[in-house]
């Protein structure tokens, strides 16, 4: 653990580029974020997909297709790891399980404008999501 800590504070401290560009999406990224154990990212495009990347390779480990129609604007990894979640311009929010790639809730109807904002509550019991409609749901 001290050897990580050690890269992680080198790596903010000096700014260098550790890996990448990550390339996959065919248009604007997003959205990214790191999965609760560190070693993959998720992220979202205006290309209406998803996908999660391999942290030490910088290789593309999955790529979400069927789930949103429009683009992806915020994404989510539950605590446990296990499910991400993902807010769209379709005014939607899709649960997936991040192994399979598959939706396992959704998509959720509710906002009336685009999902720009999503999260897991610490428990991971709960989604929590803003929109373009000036709201908040859980």
């Amino acid at each position: 653990m001290y050897i990580r800590r050690t890269v992680v504070s080198n790596m903010l401290t000096t700014g260098q580029v550790i890996s990448g560009p990550l390339k996959g999406h065919n248009g604007f990224v997003f959205t990214v974020t790191y999965s609760p154990d560190g070693k993959h990212i998720v992220s979202g495009s205006s290309d209406s997909t998803i996908c999660i990347w391999n942290v030490e390779t910088g290789h593309m480990v999955s790529r979400f297709l069927k789930g949103h129609n429009d683009s992806v604007w915020s994404v989510a990894y539950s605590p446990n790891g296990k499910h991400i979640v993902s807010g769209s311009s379709d005014k939607t929010i899709c649960i997936w399980d991040a192994e399979t790639e598959k939706v396992v809730s959704g998509p959720l109807k509710g906002h009336n404008g685009d999902v720009f904002s999503v999260a897991y509550s610490p428990d991971g019991k709960h989604i929590v999501s803003g929109s373009h409609d000036k709201t908040i749901l859980i």
